[in-house]
């Protein structure tokens, strides 16, 4: 993680994320507005993993898949995070593959109910961890 990427910074950008995925969405990307929920859970998995509790080295987690493992041994199997929420990137993941480079079609209720989910995500995040809540203005 470069130093400009603080835990702080993460969780403005996943909320960012949040609101574009909701726009894209609501302009029937259904691709777009799947990757964008995806990357707004995952940069609040960053955040809560780098800012968290378990203090994970940026350095040490090289990949995505290597970011969603570390984030279910160290908050999601220790209890400091509901399995929800593990479950919920997974399933992210597995969309923003799909629309990104598989090209299968993803029903735009999946697409609704990402969204949903990425904002739930990021919102429990910032509960769990009351350090990473964003306290930036949207951009």
């Amino acid at each position: 993680m470069s130093e400009g990427l603080t835990p702080a910074v993460l969780i403005a950008k996943a909320c960012r994320a949040c609101e574009s995925a909701r726009l894209l969405l609501a302009a029937g990307d259904i691709d777009g507005a799947c990757n964008r929920a995806y990357y707004a859970m995952f940069d609040a998995a960053r955040a809560a993993l780098f800012g968290g509790p378990a203090a994970i080295p940026p350095e040490t987690v090289k990949t995505h898949s290597g970011l969603i493992a570390a984030f279910g041994l160290n908050l999601v199997k220790p209890g400091l995070v509901p399995l929800a929420l593990g479950r919920a990137i997974n399933w992210a993941e597995d969309l923003r593959l799909m629309a990104d480079y598989r090209g299968d079609a993803i029903e735009p209720g999946d697409a609704r109910e990402l969204v949903e989910q990425a904002e739930a995500f990021v919102a429990d995040i910032q509960r769990i961890f009351p350090a990473l809540r964003d306290t930036h203005e949207p951009i």
